[in-house]
């Protein structure tokens, strides 16, 4: 452990699994103190639980966390600044696919991929600053996807709504620039990683994970499907202050596909 977030108070979304739950060790293990929430309230236990084991009790807390609801992110902010001291880093990793082109793809649907792609980043960013300004230098971190910049015509809504994640990011860090905080705001745009999204995309397709892994590591220049960590680690970056310069951007951890 080098200290590169060390001090530093953090909450991260959808940390049962995959994305969130790399990102919440991988911080961890740098110095910072972690509240994992997650809707499965017993998967962020059971990460927060291998946290500890590893680094010592009071390293994480857990709690279940809805995060289209703006009562559960009230009670996460205040969880926060009771078991961490407060909050300097947010990491709104919670999403869901959504799938279906434009005659295939239901409202419901749309509305649901909206409501935890979208609205979760809205309510989360809009209950934690009045904490994260008392705690200052601080950093949110917002994951969109690599599908927020580049289009496919088979997943409309996942495409709008991480386009929606993109540019909501560019405002949030305008707004606490304007105001003289030093809070920033970048998002972090992943192509394909190795998650149980990934797994779900296999099983709809009827094929082995093998199959579909090779399929889609053919269409990323650097020839491989991404790693939790690959992308856990461009977070550390954002939420360190080794990036106090950079807000209101986007990272591509992509293996190279936008710069086709």
């Amino acid at each position: 452990m080098s200290g590169r977030v060390a001090g530093k108070k953090v909450l991260v979304t959808g940390a049962a699994q995959g994305l969130g739950a790399a990102t919440a060790h991988r911080l961890a293990a740098e110095g910072a103190r972690i509240l994992l929430t997650d809707i499965n309230g017993d998967g962020a236990a059971a990460q927060a639980a291998l946290i500890n084991d590893a680094l010592g009790a009071g390293t994480a807390f857990a709690v279940r966390h809805d995060v289209t609801r703006a009562d559960h992110w009230a009670e996460a902010v205040e969880l926060a600044a009771e078991a961490l001291g407060g909050l300097s880093v947010l990491v709104n990793n919670a999403g869901i696919g959504i799938r279906g082109n434009i005659e295939t793809c239901s409202f419901d649907d749309w509305k649901r991929g909206f409501a935890v792609n979208v609205d979760s980043v809205f309510l989360g960013c809009q209950a934690a600053i009045p904490l994260m300004k008392d705690h200052q230098p601080g950093s949110i971190v917002n994951i969109s996807s690599i599908a927020g910049l580049i289009a496919s015509d088979t997943m409309p809504a996942y495409n709008a709504s991480k386009a929606a994640v993109w540019m909501l990011t560019k405002s949030v860090a305008l707004h606490c620039a304007k105001q003289g905080w030093d809070l920033r705001c970048n998002s972090v745009h992943p192509t394909f990683v190795d998650t149980p999204i990934l797994d779900g995309i296999a099983a709809s397709s009827g094929r082995e994970k093998s199959v579909v892994m090779g399929k889609l590591a053919r269409q990323i220049p650097l020839g491989r499907v991404g790693e939790p960590d690959d992308i856990a680690n461009g977070v550390l970056y954002l939420a360190s202050d080794e990036s106090r310069f950079m807000t209101g951007a986007e990272l591509k951890l992509d293996g190279g596909i936008s710069a086709m």
